[in-house]
């Protein structure tokens, strides 16, 4: 973790999306630099046209340029779902700046995503039905046990009432997942390699 200021610039004007004491949410990773100066070139800022540079205080950012292709850019990344408040913006005719702040937000966006999917799912299984299946991988044994349940969240990997809680024991290298449409409910198989 880097805290720091970092600069981003695009040829856009976003400053109708940024409004002041407003929070908003970058979704996606975002490359930034440490030297404002980077920006002034074609590739990102410029010098004419509409623009924005947006001025962040990072807390999570972090310093990749040792494995940039162009360490001289002090090129730093935020994580996706990073969130900000827009604490300042100023329009300089075709320049619009940008003084955001990352802040914590009350929970998180993003979590890590275990890896699950579904065995087939039958319409109507008994409640206390159990499928267990496995895959080996030379000499390694992963087992995949799944037990119905009424999704009451309504996200569920099955489009039906019915869905499976999968769990997997042990380590795995690599995970192949494919699915099909059955009776109007979606299938995940998927077999560790």
């Amino acid at each position: 973790l880097l805290p720091a200021i970092a600069y981003r610039g695009v040829k856009l004007d976003l400053s109708r999306r940024y409004i002041e004491g407003e929070t908003i949410v970058w979704w996606g990773f975002s490359s930034c630099t440490t030297s404002v100066g980077v920006l002034k070139s074609e590739m990102f800022l410029g010098k004419t046209g509409n623009r924005t540079m947006f001025t962040l205080h990072c807390k999570s950012a972090r310093d990749i340029r040792k494995h940039s292709f162009y360490p001289v850019e002090d090129e730093v990344l935020l994580m996706a779902a990073t969130q900000f408040k827009v604490v300042s913006s100023l329009d300089q005719g075709n320049l619009h700046i940008i003084q955001l702040e990352e802040t914590e937000p009350p929970f998180p966006l993003l979590q890590p995503v275990p890896i699950v999917g579904s065995l087939p799912i039958h319409s109507n299984p008994p409640d206390d039905s159990t499928t267990t299946s496995s895959c080996t991988n030379k000499d390694k044994t992963e087992k995949i046990s799944t037990k119905p349940q009424v999704d009451t969240h309504g996200a569920a990997a099955s489009a039906s009432k019915n869905t499976g809680i999968n769990s997997i024991t042990g380590q795995m290298s690599a995970v192949k997942i494919s699915a099909s449409i059955n009776e109007g409910k979606i299938l995940l198989f998927y077999c560790l390699d």
